[in-house]
């Protein structure tokens, strides 16, 4: 009788409650519907890993070897090349792009005319809008062989760079491109953070006599500490993750020793040369190291005081 009751008390407790909040489950359902489709649905997809995948036979009869898919790719002369221009790339990303999307948000903040923080924001969001196609193209109109700038360069040094077709530009050009796209759509949640520091540190702050530097240094900068070390964790989550469609638009023959990252090769090999099996066992080691990536800064940010993200 006991557990007849306890049954029944979590039913009645699961209609009223979504009775109560049944708009917001249906507000909601949109997005669990789109996870559960396109998130959690194709994961099944992963066991073609560990099989010889061929689409003549099918998944279940396609024969299954374990883990040999991911000793090729292991073993592949390619893979530290791989790892490394990944790791590069993001580094470089998370050392220029972080820091100047926090200077920035802390710059917009400062400005005192309300027409005049809203003209700049404007102006710097209009990039994230534009598609990375877009982006390259403009790139490429600058920087390509018979560009702006080497035209400007030819003229008044009499010597142009090889911007989009060395090695040594590659990933200054990529830093840059996702800089000016980015940044300023990345200081929405800055500002917002900002925007919740209490106003009354401020004003006593200005009454001590702290300057607008020293302000920023010890009331700004601890306010949206929080903030900073979250997004620095899923920031240092995506650390695989290059920008597929960046870097498969500024690639090419003359700079593949540095642009040829996991994303590209996982493109190449398991789309290109259809290589279903072995191109699954190379995104899964991606996204698995960005588990991973997750997990381990979590914990330290949980050890720094912080909150974490979960």
């Amino acid at each position: 009788m006991k557990a007849n009751y306890s049954v029944a008390s979590e039913k009645s407790f699961f209609k009223r409650n979504a009775k109560k909040y049944m708009w917001f489950y249906l507000l909601a359902a949109p997005g669990m519907i789109y996870f559960i489709v396109f998130k959690y649905f194709p994961l099944w997809g992963i066991l073609l890993a560990f099989q010889d995948y061929s689409p003549f036979l099918g998944f279940w009869k396609s024969p299954w070897i374990g883990f040999k898919h991911f000793q090729d790719f292991f073993t592949n002369e390619a893979f530290f090349l791989l790892l490394k221009n990944t790791l590069m790339l993001s580094l470089y990303n998370l050392t220029f792009y972080f820091p100047f999307v926090i200077f920035l948000a802390m710059m917009l903040s400062e400005l005192s005319s309300v027409l005049m923080r809203k003209i700049v924001q404007t102006v710097i969001y209009l990039p994230h809008f534009l598609s990375w196609v877009v982006i390259v193209a403009i790139t490429l109109i600058f920087f390509g062989p018979s560009g702006v700038i080497n035209h400007y360069l030819a003229q008044t040094i009499g010597k142009e760079f090889a911007f989009m077709t060395s090695n040594e530009w590659f990933r200054p050009l990529a830093v840059f491109q996702g800089i000016w796209k980015e940044a300023g759509w990345g200081t929405v949640i800055f500002l917002a953070a900002i925007a919740g520091v209490n106003p009354d540190l401020y004003e006593a702050a200005k009454m001590d006599g702290a300057g607008r530097w020293r302000r920023i240094w010890h009331i700004t900068l601890p306010g949206i500490r929080s903030t900073i070390i979250i997004l620095l964790v899923l920031r240092v989550g995506s650390i695989m993750d290059a920008n597929f469609m960046q870097v498969f638009l500024m690639s090419n023959g003359l700079n593949q020793d540095v642009s040829n990252v996991l994303d590209l090769y996982v493109y190449t090999v398991g789309l290109a040369k259809s290589q279903f099996s072995y191109g699954i066992a190379a995104g899964l080691f991606n996204s698995v190291i960005g588990l991973m990536m997750v997990v381990v800064s979590n914990y330290f940010a949980k050890k720094a005081g912080e909150d974490g993200v979960f």
